[in-house]
């Protein structure tokens, strides 16, 4: 089978490079590749990674992906030749250079949808590719001679774009108990008829029944900790009482994750829940961030030439995305998390709120802004899904009121490190100047729809004297914050200003006592025994950091008087506005009181509760920022005042909550529930997985550490007796990226794919997902693959850690060691990171697999980590190795990926 299209295209791997042309299929060195993709467009399957392939940044060509991007917005691909095979119908290839082949015939497949009458995402295509072609993008000549103009003239987009309604207010949820059974009944209803029962599953929503019941005093919420093993389906467990409890009170339950790949899973196991989809829609709503979504403001800015070059081509392609998208969530939603990665990330973050700049209903898109959709969804809604960052901070702020009374916390054992960054506290470089651009706005170098908050509120302060003056004062103190170029001022000891002087004393304090061998990388030191540099410049930082509290407290409480007396012109656009404001203003008040509390500290008595110290941040040896840091000792404290005390019920649930421990201590000190006025409920169901038969644990005892040589060698033979399937976990990136380079091109060579994060230009959601579809693919990552990664079948058989993950040795690590008992401390850290390692190997019923863990040293302790039953053995690399290849074998006497295609559907999968 052969394209019409005469197109030659150019696929790059570790495996090598082959070019197609008129006479078929032929394999070529670097420099021929670089000569002919220079001299003409090239079909490409993703331009970065190819470019990074052949080992020239800058190529450029026709890239399927930004193809499949226009032809089928809001629709993913696994970006990889068999995944558009796959999804294009079209038969996989059987090597790299069959691969090759079928570029020509992906393009003319995804070229022959635009005459199709029956294409859905038909409107709009036309207008957008004659602003393509404007660009000089290279496809829109290829879709311009296919796409049939329409007869009228096409729609803009934001015409097309959904408006929300306004609603009331939810009344307050009824006050009733779930009665015995009834959480039973509902989990049989979601699971189906003829599912099999499982007991622990059963357990566990009947005792979930609990959490929805009526609290017996203030302060005092029903909380249940709960460990469900791997296998038990604790998911829909908590939902049947979750949901049951909602359709009866009326109310919400808020359940919050820490990644957003089980977001996507549980907005998939709403189907179960609600099988309408029009009534799902309005019940089940997915919650995130403000930077989440796409802000229509800032892409018309975009579509109207504040973009330029590839950024322009990306904003038109997230326009196409934005008419046919679900929600808007440009991160984790139906936006691929490939498509940024085209452009570099050129413009992509800026199509978001990020810097809090958001001018409400003065926008004209504020009727159909996708962050005001969700919000108001989410008012109605029965079920939220959402992240603890969110939860937390909206807790902390008091944003949703009463609403967030029933919360279920899955992925619990994350809730100490989501506290830990929420009530975090950092006077940065970073931070100050982007309080002076919101407050001041743009600087005169700067681009795009920048507007600071005097121009935001030029309307409202004309009609009030006072807070016109507290925003000119506001304003006036803001120019004391750092400006462009504070970084290179400071380097070069030319600081201007109090804030860029306290930052010259950070770095000269920090330098002068960091240890030599971390100079590469983020380096710091204890906020202790400040010299007087450092005492006079913090002194000289507060007078600053009060000079701006003053004013924008009293804006804030002029506008709050202009709310409560309000003129006839303050209509529910400017109100709104105002409101927006006023949270802002609230927000960030509450940064520069503790900033001011973190410069009061310098010189002072230090306060037990909080860890104080300087950084530099560095990336391999360049900075990036200075400041003050600052972290409760037990975030858990501020997470048990702020956000469970004031709920009705909390249920926190994982499969890893105990931290491989035997007792309940650890969960109480990790999820709050220790600074809780009673004690909480606890409940323990084991995964019903037979580990002892279908995993064992091997220590390599002869991987010498330190010698990058034998650590990639070990990884390369583990990888090859396994046939692929292997998720490799590193403790540096340093280290990750010296063995990936080691062993890429020599694992290729037996047709087995390597997958490395922070090496691939691929965001991480999508590198799982080229792992998940190629049984014989490797990845390498770090902590994010650790704990968010759910790959259940022969994708994944074999787990490889490259050393024991002691914590890092920080000042925050230490003063929480000395706290927390010291070994025993560290110990349960390691022990619970284990315990989540394992936990990627066996997903579903069937599963077999290997954990190695490439460390000699490995205390015998720690091996409770593991499954009780799990055989644990110290052995050579040799014996791992034959050990590992027996194993593939024997797996019911199949070859490695004949299993495949008993996985279930992406991206449903999810034992859970």
């Amino acid at each position: 089978m052969s394209s019409s299209l005469g197109l030659p295209a150019l696929h790059a791997s570790h495996a090598g490079i082959w070019l197609t042309g008129p006479d078929g299929v032929r394999e070529a060195s670097r420099g021929e590749a670089i000569r002919a993709v220079s001299d003409t467009p090239h079909l490409l399957l993703n331009a970065p990674l190819t470019g990074q392939r052949l080992g020239y940044a800058e190529v450029s060509g026709l890239d399927l992906l930004e193809l499949f991007a226009f032809v089928h917005p809001a629709r993913f691909v696994v970006p990889t030749v068999a995944g558009f095979a796959s999804a294009l119908g079209l038969e996989a290839p059987e090597d790299e250079a069959a691969g090759a082949a079928l570029l020509p015939l992906i393009a003319e497949r995804l070229l022959a949808v635009l005459a199709d009458p029956t294409w859905p995402e038909r409107e709009g295509a036309w207008t957008s590719n004659m602003t393509l072609q404007r660009l000089g993008w290279g496809w829109a000549g290829l879709i311009g001679q296919r796409l049939r103009k329409p007869e009228r003239g096409e729609r803009m987009l934001f015409s097309r774009l959904e408006q929300w309604e306004e609603a009331a207010e939810r009344p307050p949820a009824k006050v009733l108990r779930l009665g015995d059974g009834e959480a039973e009944a509902r989990l049989a209803q979601l699971t189906g008829r003829g599912a099999e029962v499982r007991e622990g599953q059963r357990a566990f929503a009947a005792t979930a029944a609990q959490v929805f019941a009526p609290r017996d005093r203030r302060d005092s919420p029903n909380v249940l900790l709960a460990e469900a093993g791997t296998g038990i389906g604790k998911t829909l467990a908590y939902l049947a009482p979750a949901s049951l409890w909602a359709e009866k009170a009326g109310g919400a339950v808020w359940v919050s994750t820490y990644t957003k790949a089980l977001q996507r899973q549980l907005d998939a196991e709403g189907q179960r829940i609600i099988p309408d989809a029009a009534e799902r829609k309005k019940r089940i709503v997915v919650r995130k961030g403000r930077e989440n979504y796409l802000c229509l403001l800032n892409l018309e800015d975009a579509l109207q030439g504040s973009f330029s070059g590839r950024a322009a081509v990306l904003a038109q392609l997230v326009g196409r995305w934005a008419a046919y998208t679900k929600d808007g969530d440009m991160v984790g939603g139906d936006l691929p998390g490939w498509l940024p990665s085209l452009f570099r990330r050129a413009g992509a973050t800026a199509l978001t709120d990020r810097r809090g700049e958001c001018v409400y209903a003065g926008c004209p898109h504020y009727r159909k802004c996708f962050i005001e959709r969700a919000d108001r969804a989410s008012r109605g809604a029965d079920l939220v899904i959402a992240n603890h960052a969110l939860v937390m901070v909206s807790a902390a702020s008091g944003r949703l009121g009463n609403g967030l009374e029933r919360i279920v916390f899955d992925e619990g054992h994350h809730l100490f490190d989501a506290a830990d960054s929420t009530f975090a506290v950092a006077l940065t470089g970073a931070e100050t100047i982007e309080l002076r651009r919101w407050i001041v706005g743009p600087e005169r170098s700067s681009r795009g729809r920048r507007r600071g908050l005097a121009a935001r509120l030029m309307d409202v302060c004309s009609y009030d004297e006072e807070g016109a003056q507290a925003l000119d004062a506001a304003v006036q103190a803001a120019q004391l914050m750092p400006g462009d170029g504070w970084l290179s001022r400071v380097v070069e000891g030319q600081p201007w200003g109090p804030l860029e002087a306290l930052f010259a004393a950070v770095r000269g304090t920090v330098l002068a006592r960091a240890r030599a061998e971390d100079a590469g990388y983020g380096i710091e030191t204890e906020l202790a025994e400040p010299d007087a540099p450092l005492v006079e410049a913090a002194a000289a930082a507060l007078v600053a950091i009060e000079s701006l509290q003053k004013p924008m407290t009293a804006l804030r409480l002029r506008l709050e008087a202009v709310l409560e007396d309000a003129p006839d012109w303050l209509d529910g656009a400017a109100r709104a506005r105002v409101e927006g404001a006023i949270a802002g203003l609230n927000w960030r008040g509450g940064a520069l009181l503790a900033w001011a509390q973190l410069l009061a500290r310098v010189g002072g008595a230090a306060d037990p509760d909080f860890v104080d110290w300087l950084s530099v941040d560095r990336v391999e040896g360049r900075e990036l920022d200075i400041g003050l840091q600052r972290r409760w000792l037990d975030p858990t404290r501020p997470l048990a005042r702020a956000v469970i005390e004031p709920a009705q019920g909390v249920l926190v649930t994982s499969a890893t909550l105990r931290g491989g421990e035997e007792h309940w201590e650890v969960a109480d000190a990790r999820t709050g529930a220790a600074h809780l006025p009673a004690p909480p409920g606890q409940f323990h169901a084991a995964s019903p997985f037979d580990y002892a038969s279908s995993a064992e644990v091997l220590i390599v005892t002869d991987v010498k550490q330190g010698d990058l040589a034998a650590l990639a060698n070990a990884y390369a033979k583990l990888i090859a007796a396994g046939g692929g399937g292997t998720l490799g976990l590193f403790t540096a990136i340093a280290r990750l990226r010296a063995v990936q380079a080691r062993i890429a091109d020599r694992l290729a060579r037996d047709r087995l794919p390597l997958l490395a994060q922070h090496v691939d230009p691929i965001d991480t959601g999508t590198l799982v997902d080229m792992f998940r579809a190629d049984p014989r693919a490797s990845l390498l990552g770090t902590d994010a693959l650790r704990d968010g990664v759910d790959v259940p079948g022969e994708s994944l058989r074999l787990v490889v850690m490259e050393r024991v993950p002691w914590p890092r040795p920080t000042v925050l690590h230490a003063a929480r060691r000395l706290a927390g008992g010291g070994s025993a401390y560290d110990d349960r850290v390691v022990k619970a990171r284990l315990a989540q390692a394992f936990g990627r190997l066996i997903r579903r019923q069937g599963d077999r697999g290997t954990f190695v863990l490439l460390s000699a040293a490995c205390p015998s302790r720690l091996l409770t980590a593991f499954p009780p039953g799990v055989v644990v053995r110290r052995v050579t690399l040799e014996e791992a190795v034959e050990r590992i290849a027996a194993s593939v074998i024997a797996q019911d006497g199949r070859s490695v990926g004949e299993g495949l295609a008993e996985r279930g559907p992406h991206p449903l999968e999810r034992l859970d």
